[in-house]
């Protein structure tokens, strides 16, 4: 066992007597030392319930016949977060959170990790350390949150609170209906009720073979994700015994396994930062391209919200996971998880139960997957679109640019019934380097929508978007703005084109213009010059490379 290095030999009496302080019993030394990486907090309601979840693992472990230690993980809540100075941590504390994972297994030699996650950065963070450090992991999630209720309809955070502030600038909700929206929308702990980013990545989780099945969608406060707890505990450690680390399992066919999984369920379009994100620590290579031919062959075949009508506890009683597994068997590879059996035999042993929720592929919603890859003279290496929550009518797009270096400035703009139909939003200097952590925008992205200009107006950023998101918004823009792409140099008035089926997305200049331009270019002074943010501008890489730290 690699936890021999710091409780075997002569030398290890210091060390045995600092273990023998924790409480440890005599009896359970020659066990596996197993970690648990736990982000339970006070103030994420997708972390709230993992107290109870944490007894559960617990308890599985020492079934198992290993010894649990505990250790706090950092968590962001991105909708709290949301459109302030906060935001720029979120996408920054993903990195934070593998060093973290990385730096408690390796300084105390753990044999196994069981890591206990669910929102939006902490998971593909918790995922990136485990390929990291490469020791047995299992991943639990701790679920979604059941629907809000309200006047006889369901309800969920994005669409039915981040949507309502234009719906009450325009006059159509009172000061009552959105005080009980506020009560009303989030019933209790629990992962946002749609395929948002946390919920997304959840799935992806389960499909890249890292949980158990069903995982992802076994709802925070159900008995069953208690029990995926206790089973994951419990797991871990014949994975220690038989040496099932997480790189034997996250191969290039795994990763292909999870893009497809994302693409039909037309998942969060942070995804395409998360998933070559671990894919870098698994030292898989997993270029931009591969989520396009993927998306172009994978049929959309459940509706979840934002674009659609599905919550995820929908999805869990249509089958969760393995019934889409069930569904997609015939274009995905057959690999090992962390269960200890392959994905053929998780998806036959499977159930599809609502043939409305997971639909059959001749009856797919959508021909294509989730997410398109835009190229062109705006965004030279690659642009983001979740292109199954955009209208027909608003698949090509011919727009006036209307530019903003800020997330503050635009909403201003946008509240104050500033933008009208036929604009095409440009929020720049929100990337990687020059949010700095690539904001996410879906405060203004819903706010269009809420205003009724979601089938007239397009937005285009280097920042990022909400899993929530619907609508032409596109994200991703690489290069950013503070990396000198073109996307620096659009001025008001210009004319941008989107052209989705045709994956373009371009400035309608010259390219001698757009030279010009670039050459006449003003610097622009970074946005923050101190602490951990100036550092992680200083070293994150673009979008197109999933956002990850120079080495």
């Amino acid at each position: 066992m690699k936890s021999n290095i710091i409780k075997k030999g002569l030398e290890r009496v210091p060390h045995r007597a600092l273990l023998y302080a924790t409480g440890i019993p005599r009896s359970e030394m020659n066990k596996p030392f197993i970690g648990v990486a736990t982000s339970f907090t006070d103030i994420i309601p997708g972390h709230t319930g993992m107290r109870d979840l944490e007894r559960f693992i617990e308890k599985g472990v020492h079934t198992g016949g290993g010894y649990p230690f505990f250790f706090g993980i950092p968590g962001i809540c991105d909708g709290i977060a949301m459109g302030h100075r906060g935001m720029h941590y979120s996408l920054a504390s993903r990195e934070l959170i593998a060093d973290m994972v990385e730096t408690v297994a390796e300084a105390h030699q753990l044999d196994g990790l069981v890591l206990l996650t669910n929102c939006d950065k902490i998971t593909p963070g918790m995922l990136m350390a485990a390929a990291r450090v490469n020791v047995p992991a299992i991943v639990v999630t701790a679920g979604p949150m059941m629907s809000g209720h309200l006047k006889g309809k369901r309800l969920s955070l994005v669409n039915d609170t981040f949507e309502a502030i234009g719906r009450y600038k325009k006059g159509l909700l009172s000061n009552a209906d959105l005080a009980d929206l506020e009560m009303c929308a989030c019933p209790g702990a629990g992962s946002c009720q749609g395929m948002y980013t946390a919920n997304t990545m959840a799935c992806v989780t389960e499909a890249l073979g890292m949980s158990l099945p069903g995982c992802a969608t076994a709802l925070a406060v159900s008995a069953r994700k208690r029990r995926i707890a206790f089973e994951s505990g419990s797991r871990i450690i014949e994975m220690v015994r038989k040496q099932i680390t997480p790189r034997k399992i996250l191969t290039r066919k795994t990763f292909e396994n999870a893009i497809i999984v994302d693409m039909a369920l037309g998942g969060s379009t942070n995804t395409v930062l998360h998933i070559p994100a671990i894919a870098h620590e698994a030292k898989v290579p997993l270029p931009l391209e591969v989520f396009d031919e993927i998306s172009s062959r994978t049929p959309h075949i459940s509706n979840m919200l934002p674009g659609g009508t599905h919550y995820m506890e929908d999805l869990d009683f249509a089958g969760g996971i393995p019934a889409v597994l069930k569904r997609l068997k015939s274009g995905m590879h057959n690999v090992t998880t962390v269960s200890g059996v392959k994905t053929f035999h998780i998806a036959d042993s499977a159930a599809i139960t609502d043939e409305e929720v997971i639909r059959p592929l001749r009856k797919a919603h959508h021909k294509e997957g989730g997410i398109a890859v835009l190229r062109g003279s705006l965004a030279p290496d690659g642009a983001v679109v979740k292109q199954t929550a955009v209208s027909r009518g608003m698949m090509r797009f011919r727009g006036t640019a209307r530019v903003f270096n800020s997330e503050e400035d635009a909403m201003k703009a946008i509240l104050g019934s500033a933008i009208k139909p036929g604009d095409a939003v440009i929020i720049r200097y929100e990337g990687p380097k020059g949010g700095p952590g690539m904001r996410e925008m879906l405060n203004a992205t819903a706010s269009i929508a809420g205003m009724g200009l979601g089938e007239s107006v397009a937005l285009i950023t280097d920042g990022r978007f909400s899993g929530g998101t619907r609508g032409p918004c596109i994200g991703h823009v690489s290069p950013e703005a503070a990396e000198e792409g073109p996307i620096a140099v659009v001025r008001d008035g210009d004319t941008i084109r989107i052209d989705i089926p045709g994956r373009k997305l371009d400035l309608i200049l010259s390219d001698a213009e757009i030279s010009e331009r670039m050459k006449s270019r003003k610097p622009v002074k970074p946005k923050v010059t101190s602490g951990w943010l100036a550092r992680y501008a200083a070293l994150v890489t673009s979008a197109s490379t999933g956002a990850v730290m120079k080495s």
